[in-house]
């Protein structure tokens, strides 16, 4: 008899706490602030050079029904075509990227909003001839651009490569 009470009162609570959590919008985690660090980057994007050539494009979108944002870059340099899943962690208050590209690249980062830039850092990689960590900062930039710097770091965190540098503009309508 106490068992049947016990998993009745148990069976009562989790679908109530269930209902009463799925349906109060205050406790839906992907409305609060944290999840909203990254909405900068959101847009339909031309990427360009620091010298101002078009290098590709970008279409950066949340996604329906998850707390995710995707991205879906196309190269105008090469073949190069990829996406990447960017999703904040409440569990220990980080943002995560993953990128995959269409020549079976990947690259998992994790970091923080810094002012007002992503800063996204992979695992140590160990390479060939040394070992590095990969980062890239997503620049904020007050006029509605942004700038994505992707660096290579050595194991003490000097900065010894620059892959990538890109300014996104938005493409208006």
């Amino acid at each position: 008899m106490n068992k049947a009470i016990i998993v009745l009162a148990s069976t009562f609570f989790v679908f109530f706490y269930t209902e009463t959590y799925s349906q109060d919008k205050s406790k839906v985690a992907c409305t609060t602030v944290a999840y909203k660090q990254f909405d900068f980057w959101i847009g339909i994007w031309n990427v360009y050079d620091v010298k101002s050539k078009l290098i590709g494009t970008n279409t950066v979108v949340k996604m329906p029904n998850a707390c995710t944002i995707q991205e879906n870059w196309s190269s105008k340099t090469s073949t190069n075509k990829g996406t990447s899943y960017n999703y904040y962690d409440v569990t220990d208050n980080t943002w995560n990227q993953l990128w995959i590209d269409n020549a079976g690249s990947i690259l998992k980062l994790k970091g923080k909003l810094i002012g007002k830039n992503m800063v996204l850092k992979s695992d140590l990689i160990t390479g060939k001839k040394k070992s590095f960590y990969n980062q890239i900062t997503f620049f904020n930039n007050s006029d509605g651009t942004v700038t994505q710097l992707w660096e290579l770091l050595d194991k003490d965190g000097i900065i010894f490569n620059e892959i990538f540098r890109g300014i996104y503009k938005r493409i208006t309508k």
